[in-house]
């Protein structure tokens, strides 16, 4: 398994990459940190440097970067990409997750 993007998460990740004239290098760096209200949250980044124990693939021409312990919790999640009236953000579809709180932003296992 892996994380994935949803179409529309590429092209905004694309979109982000050309408009902000970041380094062709440059990556998605997905993550979770404690906290949140249900005790993981999610982290998103842009990266062009790859660490040494970083999980990396690609996913149709993105770059994914992800930490060995953050990849345990993340394998398999679908990031989409949302607009909507109420806002526009990413949205995380984790397989791995027991439980999210009602924003989606924070997970636990």
């Amino acid at each position: 398994m892996a994380i994935t993007l949803s179409n529309r998460a590429v092209s905004e990740v694309e979109r982000i990459i050309t408009e902000q004239d970041l380094p062709s290098l440059t990556g998605l760096r997905v993550g979770v940190k404690g906290g949140g209200c249900s005790g993981f949250s999610y982290t998103l980044g842009f990266d062009d440097q790859k660490r040494p124990t970083d999980q990396v693939s690609e996913y149709s021409g993105v770059r994914i970067l992800c930490d060995p312990k953050s990849f345990l919790y993340l394998n398999g999640t679908e990031i989409d990409f949302e607009e909507s009236l109420m806002g526009r953000g990413f949205k995380f579809t984790n397989p791995n997750a027991s439980k999210s709180c009602g924003c989606g932003e924070s997970f636990s296992v």
